[in-house]
């Protein structure tokens, strides 16, 4: 039988059969979008962090106070420190040859108030080098004083929706807001540029990091940030930081150096796994789709022994008895594994407009290994039917009585 001839076929049987071939497609589709929406979150969920990490610069350097040893595992993010770190500290990893910029950080809450407004808001002490590490661009105004960092002066650059806040539709721009006991002259207006690293920057105020210490009472810092002239210099540089550290610290090596891509490798493996893991989960339900046809397949071959036996009464072998069964079980797979991806996609999109930050997309592997798997599915289950049908004898087929 010519393939034309077979698909036209396949297409009469599912038309007539619309019932069996809605279970079937139903099924398929619910196991193909299932593993496209799971991969596509999981996508979007990698995706996400690694445009995180990716505004800190590939040259960026991130000493943390504590030191926890790492073997194979992501680098940590926090540690214990026996010793804080200190501006001197970060003063000291200024002076290592190919060293660009150090930017020390210190992040506490405080009540802000200005003009009767008041809320609570994360404040981020730093100089005028963490604007150009973590790449912060400033609306109106200017950004931190290029000072010494002993300077505290009483300044401050705050995000947009404070300023809307704390300042409505006015201008913000050389008025003053109250931080607990200590009072801030606006000099600057940021960027919108929403939540990165875990902080909505503009519901953020940043001021010196001098400032900082006395507004909290905190000598230690939080995190340092330091950018490496290029990129080929970060082994030498991160290995010579621990050194000056160590030193400056009685001899022990107190401290942590994580670099961007040490970072983003560790999120990239545990979330590409877990991309994985949730797929292979909703994989299942292809399964049990599969076991749906092929008790629908064994029914219609129960149901069409007439049917079978004509065929073989005109000439029809076994194998292409066999193979319409085969190519009637793809065909429904390829039309639920189509309906299923259009459905996640758009579902996706969906959840795109809803959540503008997180890139929900399913990987092109994703897509090809659900449809994969749907075809195969297909096959397996519907091979023993498939086999059964092609080996009815003509005679006793035709003298079954029972029809399409």
């Amino acid at each position: 039988m010519r393939f034309p001839d077979a698909l036209a076929f396949a297409l009469q049987v599912i038309r007539r059969q619309r019932f069996r071939t809605a279970m079937v497609m139903l099924a398929l589709i619910i196991g193909v979008s299932a593993v496209n929406l799971l991969t596509g979150l999981g996508e979007g969920a990698r995706r996400y962090v690694v445009g995180e990490f990716s505004s800190l610069g590939k040259n960026t350097l991130i000493v943390l106070p504590g030191k926890t040893e790492t073997k194979g595992g992501m680098p940590p993010l926090v540690g214990e420190a026996p010793r804080d770190l200190t501006l001197g500290d970060g003063l000291a990893l200024l002076r290592i040859p190919g060293m660009q910029s150090v930017a020390p950080l210190i992040i506490g809450m405080a009540e802000l108030s200005s003009g009767g407004r008041v809320r609570d808001s994360l404040i981020l002490g730093s100089t005028s080098e963490f604007f150009r590490i973590r790449q912060l661009k400033v609306k109106l105004g200017k950004a931190l004083p290029d000072q010494d960092w002993d300077l505290a002066a009483p300044v401050a650059v705050i995000g947009t929706q404070l300023k809307k806040e704390l300042f409505g539709t006015s201008s913000a721009l050389g008025k003053w807001v109250r931080a607990d006991q200590r009072r801030f002259r606006v000099i600057g207006i940021l960027e919108s540029k929403g939540v990165a690293l875990g902080h909505n920057l503009d519901e953020v105020m940043l001021i010196p990091i001098a400032s900082a210490q006395t507004l909290f009472n905190q000598a230690g810092l939080f995190r340092i940030f330091a950018d490496v002239m290029h990129e080929r210099q970060i082994p030498a540089v991160r290995q010579r930081m621990l050194e000056v550290v160590k030193a400056r610290h009685d001899g022990v090596e107190d401290i942590t150096v994580i670099t961007q891509d040490s970072v983003l490798a560790g999120f990239n493996r545990i979330l590409r796994l877990l991309t994985v893991a949730v797929g292979g989960i909703a994989a299942i339900s292809l399964g049990v789709a599969g076991v749906l046809i092929m008790n629908i397949m064994l029914i219609s071959v129960s149901q069409r022994t007439s049917e079978i036996g004509l065929l073989k009464a005109l000439g029809a072998t076994q194998s292409t008895i066999r193979n319409l069964f085969l190519g009637e079980a793809l065909l429904l797979a390829l039309l639920g594994a189509f309906a299923g991806t259009v459905i996640s996609e758009l579902l996706l999109a969906l959840g795109r407009l809803s959540f503008e930050s997180m890139p929900l997309q399913t990987p092109l592997w994703a897509r090809l290994a659900s449809v994969s798997l749907a075809l195969g599915t297909a096959v397996i289950f519907a091979w023993i039917p498939s086999v059964r049908a092609s080996r009815l004898a003509p005679v006793e087929a035709l003298g079954s009585g029972q029809g399409v």
